[in-house]
């Protein structure tokens, strides 16, 4: 992915309004991500724990999408598959992230939903620099990484296609 701005990100949001994405909060570390490593820029709000944020290039421009995720936490010897990355995580290492729609549907209250890494850090999973805690793991795959970076960013193509539906 390549690097970028606030004001890319700024404006880059298709479920919520000017002013909320004016307001909400950026990671602090924007210009030290590993970009090289990253297929799309995914944060946890710090305010708000039940939201996150996610930007992603598509076609030459940035898409994001604000989420909102559940506060129950899951027991630890639970384990569920992010969706994305096909990472396996105990507890609350995946979430069923959810997104309100673009446009007017999204206005009238409907949504569409994942299960995505809770930490938003797929591309790091895959690439084995980031390694899951406990008995979650990643499973042994016969497609390169570039086959499962094409999978995982397929998919979320996908689920942002569903927002636009």
């Amino acid at each position: 992915m390549k690097p970028v701005t606030e004001k890319d990100i700024r404006t880059s949001f298709i479920n919520c309004s000017k002013g909320e994405a004016n307001r909400l909060a950026l990671p602090r570390d924007l210009t030290e991500r590993p970009w090289e490593d990253l297929d799309f820029l995914g944060w946890r709000d710090p305010a708000a724990p039940n939201r996150s944020y996610l930007v992603m290039e598509r076609e030459d421009r940035f898409i994001g999408i604000a989420l909102r995720f559940p506060a129950q936490q899951r027991g630890f010897l639970h384990r569920s598959m992010c969706s994305l990355c096909m990472t396996t995580h105990p507890g609350n290492g995946v979430s069923l992230l959810t997104a309100r729609k673009a446009g007017a549907s999204g206005r009238e209250g409907n949504s569409a939903g994942a299960y995505i890494c809770t930490d938003l850090a797929c591309s790091l999973y895959l690439r084995g620099l980031k390694t899951v805690d406990g008995i979650g793991a990643r499973l042994p795959e016969s497609l390169t990484l570039e086959e499962q970076t094409a999978r995982m960013m397929g998919r979320l193509s996908e689920f942002v296609d569903k927002l636009y539906a």
